[in-house]
C-alpha cells in the first residue's frame, strides 16, 4: 500500500492516513485526550497502537468551520501484526492460500523488503477499522466528561460513543492516485470486456468484488437467452404456441445458472483468501440497547434485550403491518386493472393512434407507482427492523432482506401472476411486463446515474468554495479532500443492488416466455449499471470499508429461491398454452396432474443438479485439504514438543531422587 498523502503525528513522526474519525463539534476536551491516548496506547495496555492526528486547519474562520476531525494511520509492523489479529489469508510461496503469521513472512509470495505493498489499502484501513472496533473499555464506568455515557468493561468504545452521537462518523480516505488508475481502467473508456474484478477487490474489498463479479456473470449469462429472444421476438410474436419452448429453455437456463455461479464465487473467493477465512466474533450492534445483564458467552456485563420482547415486537406490530402492506400493494394493482379496462374501453369506442398510446399510459403509471411504494416501504421496513432492536448486524440484515423481498415480489409480480393464471390474457401480460420492465430500468437509472452525477458536481463546486474561503491561496490537498469525502453519503452496501438485480432475475425467469425481449432489455440496463455503480461508489459515496465475504449470503438463497418459483411459473404457462391443452381436449383434471407431476420432476431434478455439481472446484477442494492436513501435522508437532518440554524437568527430577545424593533441581 503506499499513499500519496501523508501527515506528522505529535512525535513528528510521518505516516499516511488511512482513516478518518469525526467527533461531535460540541465533544468535551477530556473525551478527545483520553480517546486519542486509547488510540495511541499500546496494544498490552489495552490501547489499539495506532497513529493519529488532529486535521490541521487554518483560515479566518477556522473555529466555526473546521469538525473535530482526526487522521488514524499506522505503522507497516503494526499493520503486519494486525493481518495476524484479523485472520488475514494471503498467497504462500507454494501457490496456496495460508493464514498469515507474522513470524512466516518472508515465505509470502509477493513480501519483499519490510512489506511495503504487501497488504491492500483495502486490506490496511480493515484492519485499522478492526483495531478501534476492539479497543475495549477496561476500569472505565463512564466516558470522561460524560457521566450520562456508561461504559461496560470489554465492550467496544468506539461502538459505544458511535451509539450516543459522540463519534459522528468513521469513513476511510480515498487515495487519489489508486482511485484515478482503477477509473480509467474500470469505467472511464467504454469497451466490451471483463471487469479488472482483482483490481475492484484491492481497492474495495471482497464484498464489492463479489458483488462486481456477480453482476458481470448474471450479465453474460443472459446473452444466450438474449439472442434467442431477437428472433423469437421478430419472427414468433403474436404465434404465442411457440413460447412453450422458449419456456422449456428458460427452466433449464435458471437450473444451471445458480449451480455454476457457486462454483465461480468459490474460484473468486479462494483466490481472494475469504473462502477458508473463519468468520470473527460478532459483537453487538451500536443501536443495540437493553438493560444491563449477564452474557454467558463472553462472560462480561452487557446490554440485554429479552428475546421474547423481540418476538412479540416482530409478530405483533411488524408481520401485521408488512400484511397491512401487501393488502395496500394488491388494492392498488386492482385500481391499476380497473384503468386499463377504461383505457381498453375507450380504445374499442374509438381505435386510433392516440387511444393505442392510451393502452400503455395504465402500466406506465403503475410501474411508477410500484417503484414510490417499494421505496416508502423500505424505509418503513428499516424503521421497524431498527425498533425490533435485534442484537448482531447479521440478525438486523436477515429480518431486513425478508421484509424487503416479501413486500417487492408481491409488489412487483402480484400482477403479472394475476394476469397470467386468474384473467389467462398473454397479449395482456405481455404488454405489462415489457412496461413494467422497461419503465423501471428508466427510474433506476435516473436514480443510480443522472442524479448522482449532477449532485456530485453540486457537492464538489460547494467544497472548493468553502476551502478556499478558509484556506485563501493555500493550497492544501488533503482539507479539501477530506472535507469533500465528510459530506458525502454514506455507502450504505450492496442491498439495494442485489435487490434491483433480483427483481430482474425474476422478470427474465418468470414470465420472459411471453416477451422474449425481456432478456435483452436486462444485458443493456446491467451493462449501464456497471458503469453508473462504479460511478457511484468511486464519487458519489463515501469510500466504504472492505468486507471480507465468500459469497453473497443471503443473497444466494433468494435467487435459488426465485429460481424454484420460476420452475413452477413456467410449468404453469406451459400447462396454459394452446398447444399443450389441445393433447387433453377434454381432460382439463389430466392437464393439471401432468403440469404438477412434470413441475415435481423438474423441482426434483433441480436439487439432484445442485448435489451433483460441487460448490467448490475439485482443485480448490484438494488445496483446502492438503491445508487442512498440514495444519494439524503442524499442531500434532507443537503438542508433541510441549509434552517433551514438560516432561524433561520431572525425568531429571526422578533421576537425582534416585542417585539420592544429587539436590533435586
Amino acid at each position: 500500500m503506499q499513499s500519496s498523502l501523508s501527515v506528522s503525528d505529535s512525535d513528528g513522526s510521518s505516516f499516511a492516513p488511512l482513516v478518518v474519525l469525526e467527533l461531535a463539534e460540541n465533544t468535551e476536551a477530556e473525551a478527545i485526550t483520553w480517546l486519542l491516548n486509547r488510540i495511541k496506547d499500546k496494544q498490552q495496555n489495552g490501547g489499539a497502537e495506532l497513529l493519529v492526528e488532529q486535521l490541521q486547519v487554518s483560515g479566518q474562520d477556522e473555529q466555526k468551520r473546521s469538525p473535530k476531525v482526526f487522521l488514524v494511520g499506522s505503522t507497516w509492523q503494526r499493520l503486519l501484526s494486525g493481518a495476524e489479529d484479523v485472520g488475514l489469508f494471503k498467497e504462500f510461496y507454494d501457490g496456496t492460500m495460508r493464514g498469515f503469521t507474522y513470524a512466516n513472512r518472508e515465505s509470502f509470495k509477493d513480501f519483499e523488503g519490510d512489506g511495503d505493498g504487501f497488504l491492500s489499502i483495502a486490506e490496511c484501513q480493515y484492519i485499522i477499522k478492526h483495531e478501534l472496533d476492539t479497543l475495549r473499555a477496561k476500569g472505565e464506568k463512564y466516558v470522561p466528561g460524560y457521566p450520562k455515557v456508561k461504559l461496560y468493561p470489554g465492550k467496544s468504545v468506539i461502538r459505544r460513543l458511535q451509539s450516543k452521537g459522540i463519534l459522528v462518523q468513521v469513513f476511510p480516505l480515498h487515495d487519489k492516485e489508486e482511485l484515478k488508475r482503477l477509473s480509467f481502467s474500470w469505467y472511464r473508456k467504454i469497451k466490451l470486456s471483463y471487469q479488472p474484478l482483482d483490481d475492484i477487490r484491492h481497492y474495495f474489498g471482497e464484498g464489492l468484488g463479489l458483488y462486481f463479479g456477480f453482476l458481470e456473470y448474471f450479465t453474460f449469462a443472459l446473452v444466450p437467452m438474449a439472442f434467442i429472444g431477437i428472433p423469437y421476438y421478430l419472427f414468433a410474436w403474436e404465434d404465442y404456441d411457440r413460447y412453450v419452448l422458449f419456456a422449456v429453455f428458460n427452466l433449464l437456463w435458471s437450473t444451471v445458472f445458480l449451480e455454476v455461479w457457486k462454483r465461480c464465487s468459490a474460484q473468486l473467493a479462494y483466490r481472494w483468501g475469504t473462502l477458508s477465512r473463519k468468520k470473527a466474533f460478532e459483537e453487538p450492534r451500536p443501536g443495540f440497547h437493553g438493560v444491563l445483564g449477564f452474557n454467558p458467552v463472553t462472560g462480561r456485563e452487557e446490554p440485554v434485550y429479552p428475546n421474547t420482547k423481540r418476538q412479540l415486537r416482530i409478530y405483533l406490530v411488524s408481520v401485521p403491518f408488512v400484511l397491512l402492506c401487501l393488502y395496500l400493494s394488491l388494492h392498488v394493482m386492482m385500481i391499476y386493472f380497473d384503468m386499463e379496462n377504461w383505457a381498453l374501453s375507450i380504445y374499442d369506442e374509438d381505435p386510433n393512434f392516440w387511444t393505442s398510446v392510451l393502452l400503455f399510459i395504465p402500466s406506465i403509471i403503475y410501474a411508477v407507482v410500484i417503484e414510490l411504494m417499494n421505496l416508502l416501504y423500505r424505509y418503513a421496513a428499516e424503521f421497524l427492523t431498527h425498533w425490533e432492536n435485534h442484537r448482531l448486524e447479521s440478525s438486523f440484515q436477515n429480518h431486513l432482506v425478508l421484509k424487503v423481498l416479501v413486500f417487492n415480489f408481491v409488489n412487483c409480480f402480484a400482477s403479472l401472476f394475476y394476469i397470467a393464471f386468474v384473467m389467462q390474457d398473454m397479449v395482456l401480460l405481455r404488454q405489462s411486463l415489457a412496461t413494467l420492465l422497461i419503465t423501471s430500468q428508466i427510474l433506476n437509472q435516473v436514480m443510480e446515474a443522472f442524479l448522482p452525477y449532477w449532485l456530485q458536481r453540486r457537492r464538489n463546486k460547494k467544497v472548493h468554495k468553502r476551502v478556499k474561503r478558509m484556506m485563501g491561496d493555500k493550497e492544501l490537498p488533503l482539507v479539501e479532500q477530506i472535507q469533500l469525502e465528510s459530506d458525502m453519503n454514506t455507502y450504505l452496501g450492496t442491498f439495494d443492488d442485489y435487490l434491483e438485480q433480483f427483481l430482474l432475475f425474476g422478470y427474465v425467469s418468470l414470465f420472459s416466455c411471453v416477451y422474449p425481449l425481456a432478456a435483452l432489455l436486462v444485458v443493456l440496463n446491467n451493462v449501464t449499471e456497471v458503469y453508473s455503480d462504479a460511478f457511484k461508489i468511486c464519487h458519489v459515496f463515501k469510500r466504504p470499508f472492505s468486507e471480507p465475504t465468500s459469497d453473497i449470503g443471503v443473497w444466494q438463497l433468494a435467487f435459488e429461491t426465485m429460481s424454484a418459483i420460476a420452475v413452477v411459473t413456467n410449468c404453469a404457462l406451459i400447462g396454459l398454452s394452446p398447444q399443450v391443452k389441445a393433447y387433453f381436449p377434454e381432460a382439463e383434471t389430466q392437464l393439471i396432474l401432468t403440469v404438477v407431476a412434470v413441475e415435481h420432476i423438474i423441482l426434483a431434478f433441480k436439487f439432484v443438479l445442485a448435489f451433483v455439481i460441487p460448490d467448490v472446484p475439485k482443485h480448490i477442494q484438494i488445496k483446502l485439504a492438503k491445508l487442512e492436513f498440514e495444519s494439524l501435522e503442524a499442531l500434532k508437532k507443537k503438542v508433541r514438543k510441549t509434552m517433551e518440554i514438560k516432561t524433561y524437568p520431572t525425568l531429571i527430577a526422578c533421576v537425582c531422587m534416585y542417585i539420592g545424593d544429587l539436590p533435586v533441581p
